[in-house]
């Protein structure tokens, strides 16, 4: 009976912190969510429940706007998984009758019954089994209904139509419509990693901080009374009421800050616009990782890039900066607030301990890892890659792409940290500019030439600092690995820097 009720006391405390990610947005004027409430709408997918407003609505991965996300929160102590079968099987989500497909059948049918304007979410810490685990597109959590809905009914996919066809009683068509509302976020690990960026977007939008060093976690305890008494539905009136009430206002004096980001994959825990002003939302251009068939790297995605940062570095010289993009992307905002821009830029990065990194941060210390070099040449070619490992190895990916695809390259400098290619090589926003100054003086010293090929595997902290000193580097193509599999599985060019 006792881990019955840590186990259950864990759930709800897991549901009330995704009701404070999307709630601490009310306390944003530009926000687009207008409405947040736990445990009312749809059966299954009434966890927590966020209303957006039409007028600035955000986009699914189609394009196309949507008003309200549903969410199923299922927790669980301990590591599982789930295949498609599960989904058709009532117990999956403790119900006595109904399954959780039914039930996104049910709810698709009265909030998106042309299969778009509304979400259903099942957000639990399970992972998926192949074949359901290739269907989730890592940006948006939604199905790829693309390969779902590909080869005959004997293919892989066929199978799990008929099966999800005859347990719902419809056609494809109308299978298909369910299934687009359907998002499965099985991307979130603890809810410490979720207290971990609550305490950052309270930050943000004043709301009090609970330092790590308390184990108990107020937020959690308000949602338990809140539900007593029968308050399960806020606007922004009501919110910030309730939390000048709870006394739970801080400093806004973050909040003042100009922060922005660059979107171009969902994050799977905090969403871009529970940390930024405003955005660029570039999901719709890609399916999955990659790029619409209409979609160009250089005259599409930069432009856009471009004009959305210079329209925001007029208004100010200080920014923040948060990025939930390809390594290409974090290398293309370096460049275009590259270090004659004369702005101060802050740069959100997920790890350990400091979450914005800037150029001065912290005091560089000599225990920190440098960087070792090695040139190679490998043919008459001028061009020159550069292999850089940081978190992990690439260079005998590099290698057998090189090999395989581009023969003419001239020179390849592989560059890692001296103690090895690690999640930790990087400690601060110092130490990562102080890095990325390294490779751009060392690809200088190699002289000027037609094209530097860039394969990167770092935080994207560094990234954008190696960007900013392209016109160190020279014209570069940062080339973006294929980590979905569902391509070559090796690299494909993203953006050139001229």
């Amino acid at each position: 009976m006792a881990d019955a009720i840590v186990a259950r006391q864990q759930g709800d405390d897991f549901q009330a912190r995704w009701f404070w990610l999307y709630a601490a947005n009310l306390l944003r004027e530009a926000s687009n969510v207008q409405r947040v409430s736990f445990e009312t709408g749809p059966k299954a997918f009434d966890d927590v429940v966020v209303e957006y407003a039409a007028a600035n609505a955000p986009l699914d991965h189609h394009g196309l706007p949507y008003l309200r996300d549903h969410m199923q929160c299922k927790w669980h102590v301990r590591p599982g998984q789930f295949g498609h079968e599960d989904l058709t099987d009532p117990k999956f989500s403790n119900a006595q009758s109904v399954s959780l497909l039914q039930r996104v059948l049910d709810a698709q049918r009265q909030y998106a019954p042309d299969g778009h304007g509304a979400r259903f979410h099942l957000v639990t810490n399970w992972d998926p089994l192949d074949p359901l685990r290739g269907l989730i597109l890592n940006q948006t959590n939604a199905l790829d209904l693309g390969r779902l809905f590909e080869g005959g009914s004997r293919s892989k996919f066929g199978k799990i139509r008929a099966l999800w066809m005859e347990h719902l009683q419809v056609d494809e068509n109308e299978l298909k419509r369910a299934t687009r509302t359907l998002c499965l976020n099985v991307r979130v690990r603890s809810a410490e990693d979720i207290r971990a960026h609550l305490n950052d977007l309270f930050e943000a939008v004043g709301l009090c901080r609970i330092p790590t060093s308390e184990s108990a976690f107020i937020y959690d305890e308000l949602i338990r009374k809140l539900h007593g008494q029968g308050r399960k539905v806020f606007d922004r009136k009501s919110f910030r009421e309730l939390v000048s009430d709870e006394k739970l206002l801080g400093s806004d004096t973050s909040a003042s800050r100009t922060v922005i980001g660059v979107r171009s994959f969902m994050h799977p825990i905090n969403p871009i616009e529970a940390r930024t002003a405003r955005n660029l939302d570039l999901v719709p251009m890609f399916s999955g990782r990659y790029l619409q068939a209409n979609v160009d790297w250089n005259s599409t995605i930069y432009p856009a890039l471009q004009r959305f940062l210079l329209a925001e570095a007029r208004e100010t010289d200080d920014l923040r900066v948060v990025l939930d993009a390809h390594v290409s992307l974090a290398y293309a905002v370096g460049s275009i607030l590259d270090v004659k821009s004369g702005k101060n830029v802050e740069i959100e990065q997920r790890s350990i301990g400091r979450r914005f990194w800037s150029e001065s941060d912290m005091d560089l210390s000599p225990s920190w890892p440098s960087l070792t070099f090695r040139e190679e040449s490998l043919c008459s070619g001028k061009d020159v890659a550069v292999a850089l490992g940081i978190t992990h190895d690439v260079e005998r990916n590099v290698r057998d792409h090189l090999a395989a695809h581009m023969p003419d390259v001239g020179k390849l400098l592989i560059v890692r940290p001296e103690t090895g290619a690690s999640q930790g090589a990087v400690r601060s926003g110092s130490h990562a500019a102080h890095l990325a100054e390294s490779v751009a003086g060392q690809v200088r010293a190699l002289g000027r030439v037609p094209m530097v090929h860039m394969f990167i595997a770092a935080p994207n902290g560094l990234t954008f600092f190696l960007g900013r000193h392209h016109r160190t580097i020279g014209a570069s193509t940062v080339y973006e690995w294929d980590f979905e599999g569902l391509r070559d599985g090796g690299y494909s060019p993203g953006v050139t820097i001229r």
